[in-house]
């Protein structure tokens, strides 16, 4: 039988010939080499992880089409029965999300913009627009506007919610009897669309319209700012001031005079009902 000899302790030696095999099992197991190796185990890892990730990858989704309504791009700034009027502004490099244009709708371009008009399955088409224009849409489609200019795209929009049953409306009823007559400026009918006539109205300072009647509402689109007093055949009189891209809606069956009260010419768009 061996013998275990006590250290000087009274705990057991470890016997000579267990300890030179101890010391060469440990040997060139440094704690750096063994920290070499733990990272060179992760790094192998990540990598298979990663490839594993790669391969089951799911292609990106198609854009996020929502309704008009919203579109966060769009900032519906009046609505009754008849309209939704929305602010709109896309900033240079920025896009809308791609949104559905359910009614027509005529827009008013506020600044000079570079643009893509991306319509869904079909090809994009780049376009420029000039502070000033008007141009008329018809709805029953999707889209998005992308910005691929230099100056934001800024323009006001005006969904014409009764284009359904007004779409085959005949336009004989706005004839020379509708025309307003304007002293010290001019009035420019662009179209007649959905039972609507989209006007364009330029006062001079102290420029003014001769009394007219409204039979039908109609919205007011200011492409200036302006100061203009609207006075009754009664003599009551109101002013109506509006900002840039600012809208009003005024009620029909109207009788009245307007004014460009205002330090400058006046500029604006007229939708009558």
């Amino acid at each position: 039988m061996a013998r275990t000899k006590l250290a000087l302790d009274g705990s057991a030696a470890v016997p000579a010939a267990a300890a030179v095999a101890s010391r060469r099992r440990g040997a060139g197991r440094t704690p750096a080499r063994q920290s070499v190796r733990c990272w060179r185990c992760l790094f192998i890892t990540s990598v298979l992880l990663t490839g594993i990730a790669m391969a089951t990858k799911k292609p990106a989704p198609p854009p996020t089409q929502v309704e008009i309504t919203a579109e966060p791009h769009h900032q519906l700034i009046f609505h009754n029965e008849y309209v939704r009027v929305y602010d709109v502004v896309v900033t240079p490099k920025d896009a809308t999300l791609l949104h559905n244009h359910r009614h027509d709708y005529v827009y008013v371009v506020m600044g000079a913009a570079e643009i893509s008009n991306e319509v869904k399955d079909k090809p994009a088409a780049r376009a420029t627009v000039a502070e000033g224009d008007v141009k008329f849409v018809e709805g029953g489609f999707t889209h998005l506007i992308r910005n691929v200019g230099a100056t934001p795209f800024h323009n006001i929009t005006v969904e014409l919610l009764q284009d359904e049953q007004n779409r085959d409306a005949p336009a004989s009823k706005w004839n020379a009897e509708n025309a307003i007559r304007v002293q010290g400026g001019a009035e420019d009918v662009l179209f007649v669309k959905d039972g609507v006539r989209v006007a364009r109205v330029q006062l001079e300072v102290a420029g003014f319209e001769h009394r007219h009647h409204h039979a039908g509402p109609h919205l007011v689109i200011a492409f200036t700012d302006v100061t203009l007093r609207s006075e009754a055949p009664d003599k009551s009189a109101a002013n109506i001031e509006l900002k840039a891209g600012q809208v009003r809606w005024l009620e029909g069956n109207m009788t009245h005079t307007v004014t460009n009260v205002g330090s400058q010419p006046a500029k604006l768009l007229s939708l009558e009902f």
